[in-house]
């Protein structure tokens, strides 16, 4: 399963930025638990929550995908609207105010990667 893999270990990566940057800030703002009140720690919450909600089942998809031989085609273009889909999501998301067009494309993005793996997983285990 090297093409999930390869995909894992980035947003794997992108997973401990998210999870550095909200607890830095929440650090600095000497906020132990929930969000003290502060939008921008709020924000820095939902944004790794976000992340951490919706990246692990379309990992699991792209890796049985993977197992049922999605062609390696099939599974980067899944890849990569999962990758970048986050990458735009969280910037979008990110910034005061957020920019809807990014956090409405990066969950787009996102969401036709699970799609295309439910889809691609049925297919293959049917046939």
């Amino acid at each position: 399963m090297k093409i999930t893999a390869l995909y894992a270990g980035a947003l794997a990566l992108m997973y401990l930025f998210l999870t550095f940057r909200t607890l830095n800030y929440r650090r600095t703002q000497q906020v132990e638990i929930g969000d003290g009140g502060d939008k921008q720690l709020l924000r820095r919450i939902r944004v790794h929550g976000n992340f951490s909600e919706y990246v692990p089942i379309a990992l699991l998809l792209m890796g049985f995908a993977e197992s049922l031989h999605l062609s390696g085609t099939g599974l980067h273009v899944l890849g990569l609207l999962l990758l970048v889909g986050r990458i735009v999501h969280a910037y979008g998301l990110s910034q005061t105010p957020h920019i809807l067009p990014m956090r409405a494309g990066g969950m787009a993005a996102t969401l036709l990667a699970i799609l295309g793996g439910a889809l691609a997983c049925l297919w293959l285990a049917l046939t």
